[in-house]
């Protein structure tokens, strides 16, 4: 059931809480295609291709730290209760603001002035919603126009329905599938084709659509791939619909049926019975060429994979399709047989680049290795050499690793791969002892460790890094077309520990999930399961009572660290004398600093121009009673939920904690960064870490910078940033 606020629903809001409905008339809105070179910011990631630039120069470095609150967006009303992981990118279109926001992933237009309301629509989902893997207010959504005065607004819903608004009153499209809806969970299926229930079936996306021309591109995602419970889930796809009429145009299928190129990289057919590989992350376009690139993720399970032998195309494989058609172009697989939750997480970042003397049409994709894969965009060939080496082999029961894995030569990682013994904390002699103690626990190794059994007398489980939360992640990255450098954000310290047990009896058919000898067995969930905004409440009902922390608050994102739900089943007694691991040393992180890097890489030499720390030195580090006295230089801060803006000359960024320093009071800093050197030239203060990818716009002479905040106990909220009115002047 779809419900918009109207007119009279709003004066009744007003009321209450001072909103007021404002025709679409008044929005002060200009005539033409929107595009960031108008001041528009018309699609999630700036452009099509993913840059995540604007030209605008108003706010530059010697005025950035001038800059004022110019209105602020609270999403608490926008379902029952606030959320805590807001992540989105809103669209500035004309002098409109469009974006999603609160537990129900409501669709609201503001004023880009002044940030006043003008329509919200929202989707009562029910049941539908409660079983959603993708909750929370999603990534953002898109816009079509036909450039004549026909404008639209689409986006997902978390129960995976394809909804299509009027850009300018927020009324559904009567002519788009049924009443302005495409029910997305129609030709989803398991197996050889079952299709999956439409209410509690396995399917949802945050990411926003991709649009092109009149072609709607959608992707997929699912729970999880942790502790699922089944191998056979729903099967990953991404389909093309006519964004006019929502008509079914192409399905592309991320694992091959027979007769479809790759479907023999499933050994002993193991098609049939898995499920995932969906494409949960933006979709990058080259709207001249025709062509789309799909970066895919894991299929079931993310840690063992001994129920699908093969390399399991298309899993972790960037994919160029036709628009068209939804044809293969081209691929490149990343990770062979993939067990190590390296989903690709991030859109390839779309160039045109001069490199040996000759122009290239190149996509560069971020990843959560840390490698940035650079190929030809057309044709998929490497532009540097990609080379296979042998890596480590799994000793579980039924698995059967890739002997080798692809390396890119060019250019350099941009964070850490492996954990190494040099890299362990080493503030003072007694903590970097700790340190390599601690490690004893685990089976270390290169990148590409493979998970093991856990045992309680060790290996508890393989040390990785750079692998489930990354590196890169959702965020993805930035690029300045003008220079062709990227810029990446980078988790330098996100551990991820992968030990593997036999699930509890009838939890699933899959031979191992993931999890700790000797300690209970826990439920990793999917991102903000529970937030929902029908969800029961705890205390409320027996699923509302299960539901693990504040209501609404979300917990990992897709690829993020596996976050827990309570035990379902009680720790064996140990049979062993059990080991002590453990990811901090003393309350600090394993890893010595960085914690967090910004990377400015050349696309057109494939070199690092410059990398520094991302954040201030978090708190618990800074007062820690074992470090008193001693001189810690700027950390940068753990995490993965950050992004880069980029504009004529500034790097942007928000911290991913709050802290409290000399310089600042409690709180986070959006940040601007040199883009030529990666020196910091200005910061503004935050009231809660950066929880979405910032964005700018300029309207009537002025320009914005809108920033998503939520954490911890601050729930979610859009500031919008500008320059005192006389300075904009």
């Amino acid at each position: 059931m779809s419900r918009l606020i109207t007119r009279s629903a709003l004066a009744a809001l007003a009321l209450a809480g001072g909103l007021m409905y404002l025709t679409a008339g008044s929005s002060g809105q200009t005539t033409g295609l929107p595009s960031t070179k108008n001041g528009d910011w018309p699609v999630y990631g700036a452009d099509n291709r993913n840059t995540h630039y604007s030209p605008l120069d108003q706010i530059n470095a010697g005025n950035f730290s001038k800059l004022e609150v110019a209105w602020r967006f609270k999403t608490d009303q926008l379902g029952t209760r606030p959320e805590y992981k807001l992540e989105g990118t809103p669209l500035a279109i004309k002098g409109m603001i469009y974006g999603t926001g609160g537990t129900r992933r409501s669709v609201f237009a503001l004023r880009a002035e002044t940030g006043e309301l003008v329509w919200v629509h929202a989707e009562f989902e029910g049941e539908r919603a409660v079983k959603a893997p993708r909750q929370l207010s999603g990534r953002g959504l898109s816009y079509w126009t036909d450039g004549k005065g026909d404008e639209r607004i689409l986006y997902v819903t978390p129960g995976y329905r394809l909804i299509e608004l009027n850009a300018k009153t927020g009324q559904p499209i009567p002519g788009f599938g049924k009443d302005g809806i495409v029910d997305l969970k129609v030709g989803m299926v398991t197996g050889t084709g079952q299709p999956i229930d439409l209410v509690t079936g396995e399917a949802g996306l945050h990411a926003t659509p991709a649009v092109v021309k009149d072609v709607v591109m959608v992707g997929s995602s699912f729970m999880e791939g942790m502790t699922i419970v089944t191998h056979n889930n729903t099967k990953g796809n991404v389909r093309g619909f006519d964004v006019k009429s929502g008509k079914l145009l192409w399905t592309f299928n991320t694992i091959p049926r027979p007769g479809e190129f790759g479907n023999d990289t499933w050994e002993n057919g193991s098609w049939k019975d898995n499920g995932n590989t969906g494409v949960w992350t933006q979709i990058s376009v080259d709207e001249e060429a025709g062509l789309a690139y799909l970066p895919v993720e894991d299929p079931s399970s993310d840690f063992y994979g001994g129920h699908r032998p093969g390399n399991n195309l298309y899993g972790d494989s960037l994919v160029c399709i036709d628009i068209k058609t939804g044809q293969r172009k081209w691929h490149f697989q990343i990770v062979h047989h993939p067990i190590w939750d390296y989903d690709l997480s991030s859109p390839g970042l779309l160039a045109d680049v001069m490199i040996d003397g000759r122009l290239r049409k190149i996509v560069a994709l971020p990843t959560k290795e840390t490698f940035l894969y650079v190929f030809d965009r057309i044709t998929g060939e490497p532009i540097w050499p990609i080379v296979e080496r042998p890596v480590p082999q799994s000793d579980v029961p039924m698995e059967k690793t890739s002997p080798t894995q692809p390396f890119p030569t060019k250019p350099p990682a941009y964070s850490r791969q492996a954990v190494t013994e040099d890299q362990l904390i080493d503030f003072t002699p007694e903590l970097r002892a700790q340190a390599l103690q601690q490690l004893k626990a685990y089976k270390n190794g290169p990148m590409f460790n493979p998970p093991v059994l856990s045992k309680v007398e060790g290996p508890l489980a393989a040390m990785t890094i750079g692998t489930a939360a990354g590196g890169t992640n959702w965020p993805g990255g930035s690029m300045d077309p003008e220079t062709n450098i990227a810029y990446l954000y980078a988790c330098n310290s996100c551990l991820t520990t992968i030990g593997l047990i036999e699930p509890p009896a009838g939890f699933s058919d899959i031979k191992y999930v993931l999890g700790q000898a000797g300690q209970p067995f826990r439920i990793s969930e999917g991102p903000g399961f529970g937030s929902a905004a029908d969800f029961p409440r705890p205390g409320r009902g027996p699923e509302g009572a299960a539901a693990a922390g504040p209501a609404g608050r979300g917990r990992a994102g897709r690829g993020a660290a596996p976050a827990a739900a309570p035990a379902t089943a009680a720790a064996p007694a140990p049979t062993a004398t059990p080991v002590r691991g453990g990811t901090t040393v003393q309350g600090l992180p394993l890893l010595k600093p960085p914690y967090s890097t910004i990377s400015a890489i050349s696309l057109s030499k494939g070199e690092i121009v410059w990398q520094v720390p991302h954040g201030d030195t978090p708190d618990g580090v800074r007062n820690h009673p074992a470090l008193k006295g001693l001189n810690i230089p700027k950390t940068g801060q753990p995490g993965y939920n950050v992004n880069t803006l980029v504009t004529k000359t500034l790097v942007i960024a928000g911290d991913g904690q709050v802290t409290t320093t000399d310089e600042h009071p409690r709180g986070a800093v959006l940040r601007a960064y040199d883009k030529a050197t990666g020196k910091q030239v200005g910061g503004v203060l935050l009231p809660a870490p950066q929880s979405g990818s910032p964005m700018t716009y300029s309207v009537n002479g002025r320009q914005y910078i809108i920033v998503a905040v939520s954490g911890g106990a601050y729930s979610g909220e859009y500031i919008a940033f500008a320059l005192p009115r006389e300075a904009s002047n």
